[in-house]
């Protein structure tokens, strides 16, 4: 073989160059090279994680269609169907946050349209830095501001998510965006190509250098020149792709299509190799013809670039008239740029010179597959409450309520628009988002959920409580858990202790998934999400999908009137291990996390449903993060309701009783305590009342000074808009 490898191998290992080599039968050109390095990096083709991704379960008989598409497919009857993703925009919001977080929210609405679904929801999860770091407050306004700049113009309502903040995260936030759809059952698209002869037609957007090696630059860790790679981030403009969604939906209601790809990551170049290695075809495309919207572009540059608003579509014959007519009523391009071909080779053209060729099928399928070593992460012992500092309920509670972790998020979620459409039943600031379908009375509730710090202390703990804390979000408004999508963000997965982070949350997912009937239908992984050799605090995020056969039937977590009863669902231990209260309260992050009993996860969130169902249960919180009196003080904060608490059980530490954060559990509040416990004790569930709700103002605990509402709530309220106004 002449010639030897150049310098620059653009990512790819000098093994893979080789295999590279192989495959060609000569070295490739800078064009070919460009094209191994983008599809298979670690950000399109999963080397790293796909042997254990393909452990998850993604099977039920309402999953139309699991991992492998744009976005997972999910049946809700009545002809309807569900299509939803996440997706990380992790390092490109590091380095440029507007465009970066705006960005990662058009990749996912195109992801779920280019299904055939019309989107109705966006969430997003995030984590940022310690407040204290320099680049915190900076991170944290962009990447909002781009996330409703982008969402609130292209109409999608952002109905929910999280944010965290976390040393860990200092110098790689995390930007996870998740869209949900509705389309007909029917009248899903997929991106298999067929037809030899076919058009290959470019739609969308012009063609630009920006997002060039973007696909590469998310597969590589940062180090202390990463603000060079400003260049590598996209440009979003969410007018057009509001325009784009209007017309891809207009031209899926014809029959011209017969298949279709959202130019994302890797562009043109994932995009074509993708669609004609699904349907075993070639592809020609004459790169002169796609529309630029800069001068001189080679075609390294145009297969690579990752401008945004861009879609590669499969016509049937004669549909191309269909689609021009289509396209030029929203002023948008569409241009037919080449052909499939029964080759199974990639053909490149600008003017008479062929700029690449190449087999397909080792390019889209063939990627390498590794199996990195790894080891377990150390077990850490249980945490005794009694050998936990009690401090004073009260004391304790505000300095929670108050803290970075469980501090009110208004700040972020009022920037969004959480309302356009109309269908928002219930909005941001409780368990999970409920949005009305717009036919047939039912809802989707949402919800995005992870506990990094439990992850950190007991990988696959943390893998199933992650799932299992978005079944019972999702439960606790009434709604049956149906489906997830998965988000796995994780440090550098050469290092054999963060594979071992990875290898353990997938097993505790699996493991969740499958006790909870609860399926992955799509997803997304994030590696060498850490700088200068120190790795985040591993955050596998589930998006949660239930569904409510009647949106009215609905609940938040506000009781709505005094004189309720205040009922805990699910047995307390009073865990502290890896709890709020040991860190913000006590300055440890150490201990075993919770355990998590699927079995009983899945027996109290069917209960939960079945007393909401019955019109037992005015409103329903989870105990989660803070633990019990968290919860309740979340509740009464969000309906200006006190309550009167009953002690601690005797014998239980009363700290650990109301700041453990044992899982399974939910508050209710019902008038009908007794057909409640009636319930509870013919479904085996373990129900403990609490007290009442009440008039005045007030959390009032056995043996405590009252606490009083509007000092929780200034505590609550006031950390976040004081500390993005600069304050100390």
């Amino acid at each position: 073989m002449t010639g030897q490898r150049p310098n620059d191998l653009m990512g790819l290992t000098p093994a893979e160059y080789d295999r590279a080599v192989e495959i060609m039968g000569r070295h490739p050109n800078r064009t070919e090279l460009g094209i191994f390095s983008v599809m298979w990096s670690e950000h399109c083709s999963y080397k790293s994680s796909k042997r254990w991704l393909k452990t998850l379960p993604t099977t039920a008989p309402w999953v139309i269609c699991g991992p492998g598409e744009n976005a997972g497919v999910i049946d809700i009857g009545d002809g309807d169907a569900v299509v939803f993703k996440i997706e990380s925009h992790n390092h490109p919001s590091y380095i440029e946050p507007y465009q970066g977080a705006a960005t990662g929210v058009g990749g996912i609405l195109r992801d779920v349209f280019t299904m055939g679904a019309r989107p109705v929801a966006n969430l997003n999860a995030l984590r940022f830095g310690d407040p204290s770091h320099p680049r915190t407050r900076g991170l944290v306004a962009g990447v909002v501001a781009g996330i409703g700049g982008y969402g609130n113009c292209v109409g999608v309502p952002t109905v929910g998510g999280e944010t965290n903040f976390h040393a860990s995260y200092n110098g790689n936030c995390l930007v996870n965006a998740m869209t949900v759809g509705i389309a007909k059952a029917d009248r899903i698209f997929y991106a298999k190509a067929s037809g030899p002869g076919n058009s290959v037609v470019y739609v969308g957007a012009k063609t630009g250098r920006d997002g060039i090696h973007g696909a590469t630059m998310a597969s590589a860790e940062f180090d202390e020149n990463s603000e060079e790679k400003r260049p590598t981030v996209q440009v979003g403009d969410p007018f057009k792709e509001k325009l784009l969604i209007e017309a891809c939906l207009e031209l899926m209601a014809t029959d011209a299509i017969v298949a279709i790809q959202d130019m994302g990551a890797a562009g043109l170049t994932s995009s074509s190799t993708e669609m004609a290695g699904k349907g075993g075809l070639g592809i020609e495309l004459q790169l002169d013809r796609v529309p630029m919207r800069e001068q001189g572009m080679t075609a390294y540059e145009i297969m690579l670039s990752e401008s945004q608003e861009r879609m590669l579509m499969i016509l049937r014959p004669g549909a191309e008239d269909i689609a021009n007519r289509i396209f030029a009523k929203y002023e948008l391009d569409c241009v037919a740029i080449g052909t499939l071909t029964d080759t199974g080779r990639l053909v490149l053209r600008m003017g008479d010179s062929v700029e690449a060729d190449m087999p397909i099928a080792p390019v889209s399928e063939a990627a390498p597959e590794y199996d990195r070593p790894w080891t377990p992460a150390p077990g850490r012992p249980r945490i005794d409450a009694a050998s936990v500092p009690a401090h004073a309920a009260g004391a304790a509670l505000e300095r929670l309520m108050g803290c970075p972790d469980l501090a009110s998020r208004r700040w972020i979620w009022e920037q969004y628009d959480y309302l356009i459409r109309g269908q928002t039943v219930v909005r941001p600031g409780g368990d999970a988002s409920v949005v009305r379908l717009p036919e047939g009375g039912k809802a989707l509730a949402l919800t995005v959920d992870c506990t990094p710090r439990y992850c950190h202390a007991d990988p696959e703990v943390g893998g199933m409580q992650a799932v299992a804390e978005t079944y019972r979000n999702i439960s606790a408004t009434g709604a049956r858990p149906l489906a997830i999508t998965d988000n796995m963000n994780f440090g550098n997965p050469e290092r054999p202790e963060i594979m071992g982070q990875f290898v353990g949350c997938i097993s505790g997912m699996r493991k969740a998934c499958e006790a909870l009937d609860y399926p992955v239908v799509s997803g997304n992984v994030s590696l060498y999400n850490e700088t200068s050799g120190a790795a985040i605090m591993p955050a596998p995020v589930i998006g949660g999908v239930g569904l409510l056969a009647d949106a009215a039937k609905a609940v938040g977590i506000a009781p709505r009137g005094a004189g309720e009863t205040l009922l805990l669902v699910g047995r307390t231990e009073g865990w502290l291990g890896a709890s709020l209260y040991l860190r913000e309260i006590c300055g440890r992050e150490d201990g075993a996390p919770p355990p998590v009993d699927l079995a009983a996860e899945r027996r109290n969130g069917e209960f939960v449903r079945a007393a909401i169902d019955a019109g037992l249960v005015s409103a329903c919180h989870d105990v989660s993060d803070g633990g019990l009196l968290v919860a309740v003080a979340e509740m009464a904060l969000a309906s200006g309701l006190g309550a009167e608490l009953r002690p601690a059980p005797a014998g239980r530490p009363p700290h650990g009783w109301w700041f453990g954060e044992d899982q399974s559990r939910y508050v209710l509040a019902t008038r009908d305590p007794a057909a409640v416990a009636g319930r509870a004790t013919e479904a085996g569930v373990e129900v403990v009342e609490l007290g009442r709700t009440g008039a005045e103002p007030r959390l009032t605990l056995h043996g405590e000074v009252p606490i009083p509402l509007d000092g929780l709530r200034a505590a609550h309220e006031a950390w976040l808009p004081r500390f993005m106004a600069g304050a100390s």
